[in-house]
């Protein structure tokens, strides 16, 4: 008997390393080369879907290696099983290796869902709801010297971008940090500024560096999880001393994590990355934020094209993000993909996709 045209007949699991222009330093470390992992679902009627694992260990612990093991191992799991139920695929995927597999498990969704939207002509932005076809990203500038800091500010307002995103908290301390501030704002005085923190500052750094900005006359567009995930009470006092917006990223993953923020009163917006849990626990995200009043913010780990078009997809494809950081592309000395969203400065536009991501791999 042979197979509908929508039935999974393999998946294909490869390493993805991509080596950086520079070192991506954020306050826990510094990361070399993109050391991802690329999954290739195949349909009996000849479609293809691809998906990207970006593991950040900071979040859970995940690595390379694991997420590679983990997506090898289901294919006896996928196999023979119709894409249209890629939701439940993606659950039963996680029930195995429990909460470090979320890269994994949205290299596996993303694959199945970019087969599906193909398989049925359908862009992706169009499967999550359709609600627009653009972005505006910013760009972000890691951790390093003051010097570094200005020449970066510089060439991201060369390119167009508007938003720039600071990596503060680093091992250097406040003072260092405040010197590469001072120096951004001196070649972007008009800027919009995140400052991200990635869970690396204490409350009393955080006290310290807020009476910095304010008596150096920098107010931050937003605050990005300056301190350890579990500190929401930290995080809302943060909110309320400082009186500039608070987002959430290392705090939330899950549907619970964000009835936790939302009670604490600990941030204003949440970061949704499709890699901490996978996109069926990203939209589980979405919507819980949105019942409770917090903002939405898109983000990623260090990423492909491939990865960050689909969470562009699904930013532009349910609307409401106030912010966007997808911008590791830009990072990136070699691009091993064909297609994907195009870029204008900040502005991201996905209207020239018509089926799934629209990310092939390069000749």
């Amino acid at each position: 008997m042979s197979s509908a045209p929508s039935t999974i007949k393999g998946i294909n699991v490869t390493r993805l390393d991509i080596p950086l222009h520079v070192p991506f330093g954020i306050a826990g470390g510094v990361q070399a080369a993109a050391n991802n992992v690329l999954v290739t679902v195949m349909l009996a009627d000849g479609t293809r879907g691809l998906g990207e694992a970006a593991p950040l260990p900071a979040y859970n612990g995940e690595t390379q290696q694991q997420a590679f093991d983990l997506l090898l191992a289901a294919n006896d799991r996928v196999v023979g099983r119709d894409i249209r139920a890629w939701r439940e695929i993606g659950t039963d995927f996680a029930m195995h290796p429990g909460p470090t597999c979320g890269s994994a498990r949205c290299a596996l969704e993303t694959a199945l869902l970019d087969a599906m939207c193909r398989h049925d002509r359908v862009p992706m932005w169009k499967f999550f709801g359709g609600a627009g076809t653009g972005l505006e990203t910013d760009m972000t500038i890691t951790t390093g010297t003051a010097g570094e800091a200005r020449a970066g500010a510089a060439e991201i307002r060369q390119r167009g971008i508007r938003v720039i995103k600071v990596k503060i908290g680093g091992a250097e301390g406040i003072a260092a940090d405040m010197a590469r501030l001072r120096a951004i704002r001196e070649a972007a005085p008009d800027a919009p500024l995140i400052l991200d923190g990635n869970a690396g500052l204490t409350r009393d750094g955080a006290t310290e560096l807020v009476t910095a900005l304010k008596a150096a006359g920098i107010a931050p567009a937003l605050l990005e999880q300056w301190l350890p995930k579990d500190d929401l009470a930290g995080m809302s006092a943060l909110a309320r001393e400082s009186g500039w917006a608070v987002a959430a990223d290392e705090s939330v993953r899950t549907v619970e994590d964000v009835a936790r923020i939302a009670d604490a009163g600990a941030a204003q917006i949440v970061n949704i990355k499709l890699m901490k849990a996978g996109i069926g626990a990203a939209l589980d995200v979405a919507q819980a934020a949105r019942a409770r009043g917090l903002e939405l913010m898109i983000g990623g780990n260090v990423e492909s094209i491939l990865g960050l078009t689909t969470s562009a997809c699904f930013a532009a494809g349910l609307g409401g993000f106030r912010y966007a950081d997808l911008d590791t592309q830009w990072f990136m000395a070699a691009n091993p993909f064909a297609g994907g969203f195009s870029a204008r400065g900040g502005m991201l536009s996905l209207a020239a996709i018509t089926a799934g991501h629209g990310v092939d791999l390069g000749a």
